[in-house]
């Protein structure tokens, strides 16, 4: 099941505020979905997400095939009761982890042939398989196979007839997926996926034949693969609006915080990234102000939280009142720097809770200035406070 209700849009972009219902609850969007690979956003407690605000999060086909299997995931009725999570999952198809492998898989119009990394195993992975396998997982949203377009292959960039080839061959798989996922009789909802590479009339090509097939939502795939940064902001800036209006819109892997409110400018709903908890666990710290690097020796001694903005467990503590509001609650960048330079795993478990909690908060803020009609004034001071540094 999946409904979609448009509640706002902005006359000065393409941005719009939404609500999107599914099986396991309601997601209002623009909304920034935390990456739980191996059914576990890493380091971060179920919990502590719902108490930031999570309202959806995405699980991973492919890994958790390999591991812990489906017959495990099966056996407690999907993905929800298995790690206790009861709102909405989205799962990708496993296409993105196949294609990622490189020389150990072989793709051809049946599906793809791949060395399992985990014990060797030969495997094959088709638009039906990956339909399957989603079935068993039970998640809300389900994401068609697809075939990952890449940049570059050994440095040279993908031809315009490489790219038409992979997308054509992408909407064959959409086809086969949106039959296989019928036949399963799936109650929940299945997304078509638009590629075409950095080529702007075959994305159009992409998500024309997409639309006609009707999908439920569409995702915009083949971005953050390698190209330039420019790139990938000239795609995310053609695409999402050209998408029928009356469909959710989700930009997948992407990105920075600029990157999530340029694509909300765009048009798009839904983003996921894995570099809120990646980030965190190398020690670099989304702020209000700017990104601030815990290992930095400047921050030896700094009484100061990480974002004296932030209500976070980690910058306010329990009480969840940030400095600017009076509050002293929290752990210090002292504290952090001192457990990132000891290797103690509360650094990055607490490093995740404040990077997720700026996404999710960050995307709140959208929403109620969407809401407001004062989304080109907090866009703006997004940019300032941002280049203003921490």
């Amino acid at each position: 099941m999946l409904h979609f209700e448009l509640l706002a849009t902005d006359p000065h972009s393409h941005a719009r505020r939404a609500r999107l219902t599914l099986n396991h609850g309601v997601v209002e969007t623009p909304i920034f979905m935390p990456v739980g690979t191996y059914g576990t956003v890493k380091g971060v407690m179920p919990r502590s997400l719902a108490e930031m605000g999570a309202q959806i999060i995405l699980g991973n086909t492919f890994h958790l095939w390999m591991r812990p299997g489906l017959d495990v995931v099966k056996g407690f009725g999907g993905l929800h009761a298995f790690e206790q999570w009861h709102k909405p999952i989205l799962t990708d198809s496993g296409g993105f982890q196949v294609w990622s492998l490189g020389a150990m898989r072989k793709i051809t119009e049946e599906g793809v042939h791949f060395a399992s990394p985990v014990n060797g195993d030969k495997l094959f992975l088709s638009p039906e398989v990956s339909m399957q396998i989603q079935t068993a997982l039970n998640s809300d949203i389900v994401m068609q196979l697809d075939e990952c377009t890449p940049y570059e292959t050994a440095g040279v960039p993908t031809s315009e007839d490489e790219a038409r080839k992979s997308m054509q061959m992408s909407l064959r798989w959409a086809r086969r997926s949106q039959e296989e996922f019928a036949r399963l009789a799936n109650p929940n909802a299945l997304f078509g996926i638009v590629q075409g590479g950095m080529y702007e009339h075959l994305r159009e090509e992409s998500l024309g034949a997409l639309a006609a097939m009707d999908f439920p939502g569409y995702a915009i795939g083949g971005v953050s693969v390698g190209e330039p940064k420019e790139e990938m902001l000239r795609i995310m800036a053609h695409t999402p609006h050209r998408l029928p209006a009356h469909k959710p819109r989700y930009l997948m892997g992407v990105g920075t915080p600029e990157d999530l409110v340029q694509g909300v400018a765009s048009g798009v709903d839904m983003f996921d990234c894995v570099m809120p908890t990646r980030n965190a666990r190398n020690g670099t710290l989304f702020t209000r102000y700017g990104d601030l690097k815990i290992r930095n020796a400047r921050h030896r001694e700094d009484h100061q939280p990480l974002d004296p903005s932030c209500t976070c467990h980690t910058c306010a503590g329990s009480a969840g009142v940030s400095w600017n509001d009076g509050g002293r609650g929290g752990f210090s960048r002292a504290y952090l720097h001192h457990l990132d330079r000891c290797g103690e795993m509360l650094g990055p478990m607490l490093a995740s809770i404040h990077n997720l909690h700026y996404y999710l908060n960050l995307m709140q803020e959208v929403r109620d200035a969407l809401q407001a009609g004062s989304f080109a004034a907090l866009r703006a001071q997004f940019q300032a406070d941002r280049a203003r540094g921490v």
